[in-house]
Parts: structure tokens; sequence; C-alpha cells
């Protein structure tokens, strides 16, 4: 897990996105340790789902389906793996809410094709990106067992923020740069803005 290793991998997410995740957020993860890996789970989850429902709703994009098949596959492999370190640490799988990140991104989102298609492949590559960044900013402040298993996210979190990027552009009539623009400025407000509850995608914590 050598900090080069990490910086070559995230080059290009952290040229993407337009804010690093506060510190306040990685403090207070290092204390909500089993409400973060319910809340990953969720999101290894949401994230096989959205993949499975975009090739239900696109049956006619090969490449679509070529990518998102294998992402759902991952992905649940991911949850298994999550779902594994709770076992071993005795972390009860209970229901916790969803933050607003998702639906906050999702409300921009244009509903006429194909320019829904291009929005949901954009949102999903900031998700992925996003996940990624705080993968690697959440590593040095874990255990040993927990930081091996984060980093070896890093790689298939890269390119699936890849691939969504990919199809965007693929799949647009237009120059996708300004909705890229539009849902990553949204997504630097969620980011920053602070939460009254700790999640994986939450902001900051507010001030006591």
């Amino acid at each position: 897990m050598e900090p080069a290793v990490i910086d070559d991998l995230l080059v290009e997410i952290r040229s993407f996105l337009t804010c690093e995740t506060p510190q306040e957020w990685l403090d207070m993860a290092v204390t909500q340790l089993p409400t973060l890996l319910i809340d990953h789970a969720n999101c290894e989850k949401k994230a096989a789902s959205t993949a499975m429902s975009l090739m239900f709703k696109y049956i006619d994009r090969p490449e679509l389906l070529a990518k998102m098949s294998k992402l759902a596959r991952e992905e649940l492999v991911h949850f298994d793996q999550v779902h594994k370190i709770m076992l071993l640490r005795g972390i009860d799988y209970i229901e916790v809410s969803a933050s607003r990140y998702a639906a906050g991104l999702f409300k921009l989102a244009n509903r006429q094709e194909p320019y829904l298609l291009v929005d949901k492949c954009i949102i999903g590559a900031i998700v992925e990106a996003r996940s990624c960044e705080r993968f690697a900013r959440l590593i040095p402040f874990l255990d040993d067992d927990l930081a091996k298993f984060y980093f070896s996210l890093l790689r298939s979190e890269c390119r699936h923020y890849g691939d969504y990027l990919g199809l965007a552009q693929q799949y647009s009539v237009e120059p996708i740069t300004p909705r890229v623009e539009l849902f990553l400025a949204a997504e630097q407000e969620l980011i920053t803005r602070p939460d009254n509850e700790f999640r994986f995608h939450s902001g900051p914590p507010l001030a006591a």
C-alpha cells in the first residue's frame, strides 16, 4: 500500500473531482466504523442494482451490457467481502437510512432520452470516482486488515469510473463537459455541506 501506488491510481480521479473529502468526515469515519461498513455494504448493493437496471432498460446497447454485467458482478463480490468483514467483527447488518448524496445528484438528471442515459452514466462516474477517492483517503486511518481491503478495491472502482464516463461520451449527441460540470458542482456541495448523520457519502458532521 505504497502512497505512490495510490497516487498513480488516483491521478485522473483527483483531477476529475472538484474537491477532496473533508478531513472532518475522515475524523468521524474512524469513530463510526460499524456504520461505515454497513453503509458501504449498502452502496455495493445499490451499485450492482444500478448496473442491472441499466442492463434491463437499455438492451439495445451492447457496450453498456458488456460493461454493466461485469460491473454488477464485481459490486456483488465487493458486497460479499464487506459483509464477511462485518461478520468477523461482530457488526450486525442493520437497516440504516440512505444519505442525500445519490438523490441529490439524480434530482438534476434530464428525464428525456437519450439525455437520461447520458446523465445516469455521468452520475455513475462521479459516484464511483468519489468512492475511490474516499477509499484512498481512508486507508491511512484504518487498521491493517481494513486498509488492505480498501486498497484492493481501488483498481476496480477506478475502472468503473472510466467505464461510466466512456459510456456517457459514447452515447451523448453533444459534448458532455457542461453536464459533467453541472453534476460535479452539485457533488461538491453535497460532499462539503455538513450532515446531521454519518454515511459513506455524507458531508462533514455538523458542528456540535
